[in-house]
């Protein structure tokens, strides 16, 4: 089915990744429903094209009744990309309230409710397989194999473990026509981690954690969107993939490209050991509980920087779907810092 026409709903629309990708579905001439909360921001929902409904993914039976009464207006989606999640929270409980119960809720009642006619594109993670591969298999770049879709997942991270159950609990969904996509690290514009990154660049340091070889991996937010919209349209019902750009990078890569666009002769570049980096991320979430607010550097996210691998195979997501990274590194970089400078962010 051609996304010209169709009627896709996105969980997650005022997010990062969800607000790229209602963009991209109206350019492709989709009837687009943005879910939104009462409290969402609408900054980037600008267009007057976008139709807004209101859906509780935290209430089984609010959320029953918000569908019902959609689809007795408006009828049944053709796509439902599954955007909405969480990536920080006080309370590690919620990563599976929000990640896991919320996605199992919304998939189970758009089944029950014949809500979803053609596919649901699920945005999970790399970071649901963990630190595995991390023991080096070359003497030279790149040092690790990459991961791939048979090994076995092992998260070392609250967030990676959610994710996990998430695409657990789809894929015990009988009769649900459910892809799955697990994107390695998103940046762009209007994301704010890799702006912490920026910001650091611009004031003349770049921080790198470890001594041992560290390989990361990057995907463009509009390539990323351009793989949601690839999975929706012709994804392999019950498959998962990894999405990236293709490139492997070292821990120096980005903070160079972002030194590059701002012109800066001089950036100091700084390794910090592991343990320190423990200290500072287990100070941030005794911060964090203490303001109840989600911050930063905690002990989910000391996890994910201390990893040193994060290849991944990205041949069935090229070979099925045909998706071909538009956006190197450099290209993207080059966007995003311009981007953060027209929003005077840098």
């Amino acid at each position: 089915m051609s996304l010209h026409g169709a009627k896709i709903l996105v969980t997650g629309a005022s997010g990062f990744i969800g607000s790229f990708v209602v963009e991209l579905a109206l350019e492709r001439g989709a009837e687009v429903w943005a879910a939104v909360r009462p409290t969402s921001s609408r900054r980037y929902l600008a267009d007057e094209r976008i139709r807004f409904v209101e859906l509780d993914l935290g209430n089984d039976e609010r959320l029953g009744c918000q569908l019902a009464e959609h689809k007795a207006r408006h009828g049944a989606w053709d796509y439902v990309v599954h955007a909405a999640g969480a990536t920080k929270c006080v309370d590690v409980r919620d990563f599976q309230a929000v990640n896991t119960e919320g996605t199992r809720r919304l998939a189970t009642l758009l089944r029950d409710g014949g809500m979803v006619t053609t596919r649901f594109v699920f945005l999970s993670s790399l970071s649901a397989f963990g630190a595995i591969r991390e023991t080096p298999v070359a003497a030279r770049p790149p040092y690790y194999a990459p991961i791939r879709e048979g090994d076995v997942p092992q998260p070392n991270t609250a967030y990676g473990r959610s994710k996990l159950a998430a695409e657990q609990a789809l894929a015990a969904l009988k009769d649900f026509p459910c892809v799955t996509l697990r994107p390695t690290g998103v940046y762009g514009p209007r994301e704010r981690d890799y702006y912490l990154m920026a910001r650091c660049v611009a004031r003349h340091l770049d921080f790198a954690v470890g001594y041992r070889p560290q390989e990361i991996t990057f995907v463009y937010v509009r390539d990323l969107a351009e793989a949601v919209l690839l999975a929706a349209e012709r994804g392999v019902n019950g498959r998962a993939y990894f999405v990236s750009d293709g490139g492997v990078y070292d821990s120096r890569a980005f903070a160079e490209l972002v030194q590059r666009e701002l012109g800066l002769r001089h950036v100091g570049h700084v390794r910090v050991p592991v343990v320190l980096l423990h200290a500072v991320c287990a100070a941030g979430e005794s911060w964090g509980r203490l303001t109840r607010q989600g911050v930063t550097l905690n002990l989910d996210k000391f996890r994910i920087l201390k990893q040193r691998n994060w290849q991944c195979d990205i041949s069935p997501i090229q070979r099925d779907l045909g998706f071909c990274p538009r956006y190197s590194l450099e290209q993207g970089v080059k966007e995003t810092v311009a981007w953060y400078k027209q929003e005077k962010w840098l």
